[in-house]
């Protein structure tokens, strides 16, 4: 395979959610995967929905799961290409204009339902001659413009989806120019797609009907140009099955990046949801692209559960070098010689990253101990080592307050868990004793908050 050109091509009227970062993380990864490039192209020409701060807010969430484009392009800095294209079709007959009104088309699409025909344009604006054009826009009317289909079946190989067909016959000419003279959708993508030689479009089912339209577009407008390979995957819904929506915020990236959840499990998880690969935790984007195939995602909805990401954050972070996390540890003031082995000894015990403060505080700072026996410490602190201290140490000295004592279990570890840590649980105390420290672990078996 030649390297490919991949785009994710977003409409800036709003935030993305899981969904769109489902199709953007496909892109990516089969860029990352065959050593090509993904572009990022804001659909923004819909002047009046299109915001700048949703197109930051757009890069700052791919950001955030760690796809980051080669290219960045707005399609409103691109409309003279669009002009252009409109022209030449225009020119060779193929955008035709059209002065019907919705009403008047629902009422038309009635009437041919009721009739037993399909609700399909019947091309009556060619039947227009020149005066009743004038007469129509004397009257105020703007003209939209239909793309003239040709008859016949299109065919093409997804790769999910394998051999696919749709019949023209089927379609209505669709509207690329509103009556405001804006561009919808299909014009400037494929335009743009020429003009950026992209060489594969993936993107959702919903838009396999597109297809063909874009096809035939793509050919009459550069019939020499090769035409890009197409792979249509299965939507991704809510766990109930809902759809998702970037104006109802549900699933949104910002959302699910304020509660806290590793990036890495959020990429994880809406790419490998609906496809016959397990769901598991990653290291790195990279080593999810290795394990990402088109060709394993499911023809079936794709549901994703948040309650799944609970525990896929869990194990990524359980993952994690300290490499992996150093800045993100300075970012918190974890620095210092404690900061590497208080990330092993407390990366498995994480639900979320910044849980690691608590045991920060438990190795460096000020707790509130929980004494359950006051004699059975003092027995404890009479028989502490002295340092300096490795992670032998914990063994040594709860197998002497064992032989001093004859407690053993529950009885000698949790009193002990408590008073050093003020916590039921956690990391392995064999680790974050060293960390703790013989003049702190005396205070707090002596039951002050050191």
């Amino acid at each position: 395979m030649t390297s490919p050109i991949v785009r994710f091509a977003p409409s800036p009227t709003g935030r993305i959610h899981i969904g769109n970062a489902r199709v953007a993380l496909f892109n990516f990864l089969f860029a990352v995967a065959h050593h090509g490039r993904f572009a990022l192209r804001f659909d923004d020409t819909d002047f009046a929905r299109s915001r700048e701060e949703f197109a930051r807010g757009i890069e700052s969430d791919l950001a955030w799961l760690g796809v980051v484009p080669h290219a960045v392009f707005r399609q409103s800095e691109r409309v003279a290409l669009y002009e252009d294209a409109a022209d030449r079709l225009r020119r060779s007959g193929r955008l035709y204009a059209c002065y019907e009104t919705a009403e008047e088309l629902e009422k038309r699409r009635k009437m041919q339902q009721a009739r037993g025909l399909p609700p399909i344009y019947d091309r009556a604006a060619l039947r227009l001659g020149a005066s009743d054009r004038a007469a129509l826009e004397a009257a105020g009317r703007r003209p939209h413009w239909r793309f003239m289909l040709e008859p016949g079946v299109v065919e093409w190989n997804d790769l999910i989806r394998g051999p696919a067909h749709i019949d023209c016959a089927a379609l209505s000419d669709p509207v690329l120019i509103r009556e405001d003279g804006s561009f919808l959708y299909t014009l400037p993508s494929v335009v743009d797609d020429i003009d950026m030689g992209i060489t594969h479009v993936i993107r959702g089912e919903d838009h396999v009907t597109n297809t063909a339209v874009q096809l035939q577009l793509a050919r009459a407008l550069a019939p020499q140009a090769a035409a890009p390979i197409f792979a249509h995957h299965n939507l991704l819904v809510g766990a109930g099955g809902e759809a998702l929506s970037k104006r109802t915020g549900s699933l949104s990236i910002a959302s699910l990046r304020e509660e806290g959840y590793e990036p890495l499990a959020v990429a994880a998880l809406a790419t490998l949801t609906g496809s016959s690969d397990n769901i598991h935790a990653l290291r790195s984007l990279e080593e999810l692209a290795q394990s990402f195939d088109l060709s394993h995602v499911s023809r079936n909805p794709a549901r994703f559960d948040p309650a799944d990401l609970e525990t896929l954050t869990h194990r990524t972070l359980a993952l994690y070098e300290y490499r992996d996390v150093r800045e993100r540890l300075e970012a918190l003031t974890i620095v210092g010689r404690k900061a590497e082995p208080l990330w092993r000894a407390a990366r498995g015990n994480l639900a979320r990253f910044d849980d690691i403060l608590t045991w920060w505080r438990v190795a460096d700072g000020e707790i509130a101990p929980i004494r359950e026996d006051d004699s059975f410490l003092k027995d404890a602190a009479r028989l502490l080592p002295s340092e300096p201290w490795d992670e032998t140490t914990w063994s040594v000295w709860t197998s002497d307050i064992k032989t001093a004592t004859g407690r053993k279990g529950k009885a000698l570890f949790h009193p002990l868990r408590l008073a050093l840590t003020g916590a039921e649980s956690g990391p392995e105390l064999a680790a974050l004793l060293p960390l703790i420290g013989r003049a702190r672990a005396l205070s707090r078996l002596a039951g002050t908050s050191e």
